[in-house]
């Protein structure tokens, strides 16, 4: 049977309900995975405050924070709290617990469409991305190089597709701007509601951020000099959008100190409209490598 990414990331994302406002979330079956990834967790708990709200009110922002490192090995249990049910905004507040322990929180916001005045920056003039290469093609000039234990989750097939814009060494990358930008969207055209492709966004949204603070060093986590982790996270959604489209991921990271990184991403559709704008602060530690083995 075909590998289907896209699929498993759906699946994944349609959480259980347990009761009225409790949920239960599942991790991929993979065996390199120590941590749940950030944005799963995201998606996860949006997915979630989601099902607690009429239809026709689409979140226009959330906020989180990564409290404890996620247990793949286990489920995560979703409580939503019902925090506000006004006249145009509605507002959640999520809590993913492992161990009994709380490992991550979400607050949501949801509001009515309104019209209204509009601006926004324009989106940057960049590369199309039908003229890059897909980041796994770019990975596979590196792949003898990563520990044979570790190659197939370096290649594995993805449910999102990445095309970067200045992709740097993964292992060993240069110093660089900390503007950059890569196109990105679902890997398979998909018939889903409006709703998911948001948390979709939000999922993708923590896959190339963390790292935009240690370009200007030229350090990566694969270099093992570099202790990297999401320590929160906010997304602002300015419009619905299909995110099996290709999408522009404009980043920056204005400050990194004291063992954090700041990073800001803008998000724009193909026709330049900015659909999503997100910011998070990363631990970004310095590590004393050890001989690499195997």
């Amino acid at each position: 049977m075909a590998k289907d990414p896209v699929g498993d990331l759906l699946t994944l994302l349609d959480i259980e309900r347990l009761e009225h406002d409790l949920f239960r979330g599942q991790s991929p079956d993979e065996e390199e995975s120590q941590r749940v990834f950030g944005g799963q967790v995201i998606a996860q708990s949006l997915v979630a405050a989601y099902r607690t709200v009429p239809d026709d009110r689409p979140c226009h922002s959330l906020h989180a924070y990564f409290i404890r490192p996620g247990d793949p090995s286990v489920p995560i249990i979703y409580q939503v709290d019902h925090s506000r049910d006004g006249g145009s905004f509605t507002t959640r507040r999520v809590v993913a617990i492992q161990h009994g322990k709380q490992i991550f929180n979400l607050a949501a916001s949801f509001q009515v469409q309104e019209e209204s005045w509009h601006h926004q920056h324009d989106m940057p003039q960049v590369q199309p991305p039908e003229s890059l290469s897909d980041r796994i093609e770019w990975r596979r000039k590196f792949a003898e190089n990563v520990p044979e234990r570790h190659r197939g989750h370096f290649l594995r097939e993805r449910p999102i597709e990445m095309r970067e814009i200045d992709p740097l060494d993964p292992l060993n990358p240069a110093k660089a701007s900390d503007v950059h930008a890569l196109w990105f969207r679902v890997a398979r055209p998909i018939d889903e509601a409006p709703w998911i492709h948001h948390c979709l966004m939000a999922y993708a949204s923590d896959m190339a951020l963390l790292g935009t603070g240690s370009r200007p060093h030229g350090v990566s986590w694969m270099n093992r000099e570099l202790m990297s982790a999401s320590l929160d996270h906010a997304m602002w959604f300015h419009a619905p959008t299909k995110f099996d489209e290709w999408h522009l991921y404009s980043m920056d990271s204005p400050y990194a100190g004291g063992a954090r990184s700041f990073n800001r991403g803008s998000i724009y559709d193909a026709s330049g409209r900015l659909v999503a704008s997100v910011a998070q602060e990363g631990l970004m530690r310095r590590v004393t490598p050890k001989p690499r083995q195997g």
